[in-house]
């Protein structure tokens, strides 16, 4: 082994050790903020408090960010590649704790935002950290920004090998990688995981019940499903893009902006609750959905209506969280968005289709999601294998694959990231 392979090897080990710890101490954080608000317990005992908590927290979490400068444009996934393509990987160690702080208020209070946008660049300033400290700079700085952000998303969703193959795939909107981080990702997204589940445990986000693909006839109404994800994908890029560009053009104050957005994130919750906050609870509900497990889990079913419904309350609230300058991801409730059209899909195809063809709504779900990731975020890879990851089902990935393919190829020039070049010809920089 040469010695720089050596020092490429020692400094990813490093790097995943530090974002281990980190990614703990942030979801320790997750937790203290989700009891400290219990959103949960207020949309039962309290709904009225639905109005003003979401926007507090929002408000909250702006002031911190403010009030560190170097965290100002800390947004999220969105910052981490614009720093990555255009300031050499330069991020300032004090996004760490502001953003970590910031995100938790916006989210526990109720936001509709996820925690992968906050954890990816986490994950990011911790690649940059350990760059300044070994004094690096340009590419080899750059290798630890992208093997840190696939550290931090890997750990967190408990993901270890989507994260390291999404922290490749995310700095273009076409199928371009950066492929001198896959190797660095794969050790320091290794390491951090360990140690994230060596206190959260091995098991996956969620729970499946066992689903095969056992009749290629389905791979037809898979057709049908890939392009409600496409179109679906397209109304929540446009949507969310929509609402920034009305806020950016607001003649208001940061914390005014924020305190709408979570007002209206609050009082679209105030009518449907499970809206607010990331929106894990119903990827579980989507997974089994019209299955007997659900009973037993004290789930009940959505009828095809109620997914549907979802989708557009959960697009309209995140839009408005995160559209407004709200710290926080759109990663995550991208993922729930696609459950919940996935299911819908499911449900319509299991009613017009004959029982032998075996239509599973929570197979569509399962599939869905992926799907929509690949079209929204622009990392098909990443999303086939995350799906399968995070709720431990890998029985699925040949109608994975054929939606995420479609989907991606019919979504070409849509991305919820701005910041994201067509491919590493076109990128400011590449390494």
């Amino acid at each position: 082994m040469s010695l720089r392979t050596g020092r490429y090897f020692g400094r990813s080990v490093v790097l995943g050790l530090l974002v281990g710890v980190t990614t703990v101490l942030f979801r320790l954080l997750i937790d203290q903020g989700t009891k400290l608000f219990a959103v949960d317990k207020l949309a039962t005992d309290h709904r009225w408090a639905l109005f003003f908590v979401p926007a507090l927290g929002a408000v909250a979490g702006h002031l911190i960010l403010k009030r560190f400068k170097s965290a100002n444009h800390a947004r999220g996934t969105d910052s981490a590649i614009h720093v990555f393509h255009h300031h050499d990987g330069d991020i300032p160690v004090g996004v760490i704790p502001a953003k970590s702080v910031a995100s938790v208020l916006t989210v526990a209070s109720g936001g509709s935002a996820g925690y992968e946008g906050p954890v990816t660049l986490l994950g990011a300033a911790c690649g940059s950290f350990l760059s300044k400290l070994l004094h690096l700079d340009g590419r080899a700085r750059r290798v630890l920004v992208a093997a840190g952000l696939s550290a931090g998303i890997g750990s967190l969703f408990q993901a270890p090998l989507a994260g390291a193959i999404f922290g490749a795939e995310i700095f273009y909107s076409s199928s371009d990688l950066e492929y001198d981080a896959i190797l660095p990702g794969f050790v320091a997204t290794a390491i951090s995981y360990t140690i994230f589940a060596c206190f959260y445990g091995w098991a996956p986000l969620f729970t499946m019940p066992p689903e095969h693909f056992t009749n290629g006839i389905r791979l037809f109404p898979y057709i049908a499903l890939a392009l409600v994800v496409a179109i679906g994908a397209r109304f929540y890029i446009s949507v969310f893009r929509g609402t920034e560009a009305f806020f950016a053009r607001a003649d208001l104050p940061g914390w005014a902006k924020v305190a709408i957005g979570g007002a209206l994130a609050g009082a679209i919750g105030f009518s449907m609750p499970d809206v607010l906050g990331p929106g894990y609870h119903m990827i579980q509900t989507s997974v089994l959905t019209h299955n007997a497990q659900a009973v037993a889990s004290g789930l009940k079913d959505l009828p095809l209506h109620g997914f549907i419904l979802f989708f557009l309350a959960k697009t309209l609230a995140t839009s408005a969280t995160v559209g407004s300058g709200g710290s926080g991801g759109v990663f995550a409730p991208a993922l729930v968005c696609g459950g919940a059209l996935g299911a819908a899909t499911g449900i319509a195809f299991a009613h017009v289709m004959p029982a032998s063809v075996g239509i599973h709504p929570a197979s569509f779900a399962l599939v869905g999601m992926a799907g929509f990731v690949a079209a929204a975020v622009r990392v098909p890879l990443a999303a086939i294998v995350m799906v399968a990851e995070l709720c431990g089902n890998h029985a699925l990935l040949l109608p994975t694959m054929w939606v995420v393919g479609i989907a991606f190829w019919l979504n070409n020039g849509w991305s919820l990231y701005r910041s994201q070049p067509h491919n590493r010809a076109s990128a400011p920089m590449s390494l």
